[in-house]
């Protein structure tokens, strides 16, 4: 897990990089600040609002890179890919913008509104079972059917140099940050983050955030290794999935902590951003708030950078409506 070659590491110039690629077809997305937030907290928190992101999320930076760097005859075959659901439709994004085909396999139970999304970027959608195994069983399928070329959801160093891109703006936006809270799967944003802040801003704390349900990424982290859940249970879609050994590389080496809310505590802070902030976020990104609520002592009298991943939701299966 540990032999990665330096070429796979991507380096801070790669993100450089990724920057210029991708600026023609991303937003820089705004900060946005609640004193009812900062009074509950005690601190102050800067939310880098991702859910306005081209494509509702963050993935679109990575997804850009990998699809504007590849050759033409790369392109050509097109891509393909295994998500969720917001690489997925980021990925389909990027190569409509470049003209090219993208197959992507999504387990039968992610959010409607996800794909639909992907069709409505043009993507070519193939379902599996909602678990890790079986998501890179269809996956291997589709791919040898397709030629396309693999991104990986997030342990691709062109995919991570791109979501670096979002730890950059934010602290170019925000001076003096004491902190970064991301949510953490399988640890694409938080590697970007990493990548970001150790190179320019390395006294900035970086802590990621899971559910409980879902805390495989916390367990590694304290045992020191790689530990795997391959089918986990939580409203939280994006980060049901595991680190792995490029992501790992970039956690061991920067995260100052992983902390955890339950199921009640990310609906909580759901509820109470759309409420007070008056913005559509989707359960992976109300974990973030949810840790610092849980956590404040961690956060009093700081100046805290907060990701909102992204805002794809399905509106018609709210996770506090009842039925």
């Amino acid at each position: 897990m540990n032999d990665l070659s330096p070429i796979s590491v991507p380096s801070y110039q790669d993100s450089l990089d990724a920057y210029a690629r991708i600026t023609p077809y991303i937003h820089r997305t705004p900060i946005l600040t609640s004193r009812f937030l900062n009074a509950l907290v005690g601190g102050e928190m800067f939310f880098k609002c991702e859910n306005f992101q081209k494509a509702g999320a963050f993935k679109v930076r990575g997804a850009c890179n990998a699809v504007f760097g590849l050759s033409d005859a790369e392109a050509a075959r097109g891509v393909c890919t295994h998500s969720s659901g917001n690489h997925a439709l980021s990925l389909s994004y990027a190569a409509g913008r470049r003209g090219i085909p993208c197959h992507v396999v999504m387990p039968h139970s992610a959010p409607q509104a996800k794909k639909d999304a992907v069709r409505g970027y043009g993507g070519i959608i193939t379902e599996c079972e909602p678990s890790t195994t079986s998501r890179e069983a269809v996956f291997a399928e589709v791919q040898a059917k397709t030629g396309g070329n693999f991104v990986h959801p997030y342990n691709d160093p062109r995919v991570i140099a791109g979501q670096a891109t979002c730890s950059r703006e934010l602290i170019e936006d925000v001076p003096n940050l004491d902190a970064v809270v991301a949510p953490i799967g399988g640890g694409g944003m938080i590697s970007g983050t990493c990548l970001t802040l150790s190179n320019i801003a390395p006294e900035i704390k970086i802590y990621a955030a899971e559910p409980d349900q879902a805390d495989d990424a916390a367990r590694s982290f304290r045992a020191g290794h790689i530990i795997a859940d391959d089918a986990p249970q939580t409203i939280a879609d994006g980060l049901k999935v595991p680190l792995k050994d490029l992501t790992w590389h970039f956690v061991k080496s920067h995260v100052t902590d992983i902390l955890t809310a339950s199921e009640d505590e990310i609906v909580d802070a759901m509820k109470l951003t759309w409420a007070r902030m008056k913005i559509v976020i989707e359960p992976s990104c109300a974990v973030p708030l949810a840790v610092i609520l849980k956590n404040k002592h961690l956060f009093a009298g700081k100046r805290t950078g907060v990701i909102i991943t992204g805002g794809n939701v399905d509106l018609d299966r709210l996770p506090w409506m009842k039925g």
